[in-house]
């Protein structure tokens, strides 16, 4: 059983920066692409961002590109999402993801059946 928790949310004025960590456990995290998704009051959830397992192939939603930024650490088992300028719209929770056979292809997972295992959630408000 993979477990992700994510931490790192909070209540930021617009323009401001947050980074999110998502820390997984187990052995392979190495072999999975992650991901981070979005879930706004009364919307569907959305892609954020994805890397993949060995963290050279990043992909961005055209709403944060430019200011988010994904990254990893797999000797940490961590994924990470650095938040900058950040807007109101960007007010959501914010939730991790891992999709396990992500070293067996080459394609990148960008919606949420591709990946298998979800945190719970971080909350991330952003004031104006």
């Amino acid at each position: 059983q993979v477990q992700l928790v994510e931490s790192g949310g909070g209540l930021v004025q617009a323009g401001g920066s947050l980074r999110l960590s998502c820390a997984v456990s187990g052995s392979t995290f190495s072999n999975y692409d992650m991901g981070w998704f979005r879930q706004a009051p009364g919307k569907e959830r959305e892609f954020v961002a994805t890397i993949s397992w060995i963290g050279l192939r990043k992909y961005y939603a055209d709403s944060v590109k430019g200011r988010f930024t994904i990254a990893r650490d797999n000797a940490k088992n961590t994924v990470y999402l650095q938040m900058n300028s950040l807007r109101p719209e960007d007010t959501a929770v914010y939730y991790c993801a891992a999709d396990i056979d992500g070293h067996t292809t080459v394609a990148l997972p960008l919606i949420a059946n591709e990946y298998d295992y979800w945190g719970q959630g971080t909350q991330v408000t952003v004031s104006s």
